[in-house]
């Protein structure tokens, strides 16, 4: 019976260590772990650009509703209108979306991007559009608590030659469009 506590003893210190330390990281999930495993808990972009364009639950989750910058619109007497760019006016954005094109000649001569104009490791900023007008599409990505969000967006939907009376329809037609994406890809 003496040799069994004996023996159970150092397991039970070792149960205790860990469970204290356990308690003492609780909510600091990388606190006191080396270099090489915190860089292991980031998010890699590409995997999340997968699921962020394949799944459009993950794809709302990830998204800082209200975006940074409103939706902006004018009115036929020439005002500008902002409205938030909430989650009910979000077009959600497929694969094809965030193909990467340094240049594209069009038949008419004009030039068409696609490309990250900021690539760095916890920011990215994706924009496409033909290259002497506004860009079509223009995603702010951000790294936070180690995992990637859309934190601003400008896009063609809503572009600013949209009229304000023309916007109730517009925000119809994307939730329409959003529907067929959500069948696809819940």
């Amino acid at each position: 019976m003496m040799k069994t506590k004996k023996a159970a003893l150092p397991l039970l210190l070792c149960a205790l260590l860990w469970a204290g330390t356990s308690l003492f990281s609780y909510g600091k999930p990388t606190a006191g772990l080396p270099a090489a495993v915190e860089q292991a808990a980031q998010e890699d972009f590409k995997s999340f650009l997968d699921k962020f364009t394949t799944s459009a639950a993950f794809q709302y989750s990830r998204i800082k509703f209200p975006l940074e910058t409103p939706i902006t619109l004018l009115t036929d007497d020439g005002d500008e209108k902002t409205f938030p760019f909430t989650k009910e006016r979000w077009p959600l954005l497929n694969a094809e979306s965030f193909v990467v094109e340094q240049a594209v000649q069009e038949e008419e001569g004009s030039v068409y991007i696609a490309r990250y104009v900021i690539d760095q490791p916890d920011h990215k900023e994706y924009e496409a559009g033909y290259e002497e007008s506004e860009p079509d599409l223009r995603v702010v990505f951000k790294r936070t608590g180690g995992k990637w969000y859309v934190t601003d967006c400008y896009n063609a939907w809503y572009s600013f030659s949209l009229l304000v009376e023309e916007f109730a329809d517009t925000v119809k037609e994307v939730q329409e469009e959003n529907k067929a994406f959500v069948e696809e890809y819940p």
